[in-house]
């Protein structure tokens, strides 16, 4: 495969934007940030920052999106069909598509809909990025891991990763990219959910009751993750805690963020997987259900107050 020289970045949020920031600096306007034609005028009138810079990113609107070498997908899972439909024009015979999603599920939606063919396998982790409506304070741009389903480092994987070099885009290719997902679905479930119901900051965890908790949910997650074929230990779990308590105290996880904004959150990704998962290999997963309901909780009584 040639070189990479046409992206589109589809979810320009607190994942997308910092993403683009650093494509853009090789690829300048071969750079294509895709959204409707209503974020489109208000980006253009407003601008984006990005830790106080504004960004000149060059919007399209999906019928003005050119077919690229290289589509990154960085919504929520929530709105990630419209964004397959924005992707259409922007997939042509040789694009390679890649999500930055959490969760072990877009990369089967991207099969389904381009083909099993283009798809690789993503997600990227720490990165420590607020949005406040295209206002972005970013302290940690994260660290991009991707790779072929069957872990090949292909002639595509290499190419993506020499244009990830040349824009200073940490990255990695592991050894297995499905099992580094998996692990990344741990923190998730952990420390998302436990963060977005306490309502708690990174620092929170420290907290010798937090901690407590984060390994009852953990410790399911594993027993789930190991029926699935993927050797999950206690021991990532306390590296996950560990990590999480050296993060910015008053930084936020997503779906706290998601919660405090009153929007949907992926809680179905996250807590809903473990349980369906789990009834599916007879593992009870008591932890996950109580979060999975509390959260659904909150998204409905977030509702009817935006109703009344």
């Amino acid at each position: 495969m040639k070189g990479i020289q046409k992206v589109a970045v589809i979810g320009l949020g607190a994942v997308g934007a910092v993403v683009a920031e650093q494509l853009q600096s090789v690829l300048g306007n071969e750079l294509y940030c895709v959204m409707d034609a209503g974020r489109k005028a208000r980006y253009e009138t407003n601008g984006m920052f990005i830790n106080g810079k504004k960004m000149e990113f060059h919007y399209v609107t999906p019928s003005e999106v050119p077919q690229v070498d290289l589509v990154i997908f960085a919504t929520k899972n929530l709105q990630f069909k419209e964004a397959l439909a924005e992707a259409k024009n922007a997939v042509g015979p040789h694009t390679v598509l890649l999500s930055l999603l959490n969760g072990v599920h877009s990369e089967l939606e991207m099969e389904k809909a381009f083909g099993a063919e283009k798809t690789l396998y993503g997600f990227i982790v720490n990165l420590q990025s607020i949005n406040r409506n295209g206002v972005i304070d970013c302290a940690a741009k994260g660290i991009i891991l991707f790779g072929e389903k069957d872990n090949r480092v292909s002639e595509r994987v290499q190419a993506i990763s020499n244009l990830f070099d040349a824009a200073q885009v940490k990255h990695k290719v592991p050894e297995n990219i499905r099992f580094e997902m998996w692990k990344k679905l741990l923190m998730n479930t952990v420390f998302n959910s436990l963060g977005a119901i306490c309502r708690s900051p990174f620092g929170g965890f420290m907290s010798p009751v937090m901690q407590q908790m984060a390994r009852k949910v953990g410790r399911e997650v594993i027993a789930v993750a190991n029926a699935e074929g993927f050797p999950l230990t206690e021991e990532h779990l306390e590296e996950d805690l560990r990590i999480t308590c050296h993060y910015t105290p008053l930084g936020k996880c997503s779906m706290l963020q998601d919660v405090e904004a009153g929007r949907k959150t992926e809680n179905a990704f996250f807590c809903g997987t473990i349980c369906e998962l789990g009834k599916r290999h007879g593992i009870p997963t008591p932890y996950c259900e109580f979060l999975r309901g509390l959260l659904e909780g909150t998204e409905f009584a977030a509702d009817l107050r935006k109703k009344n």
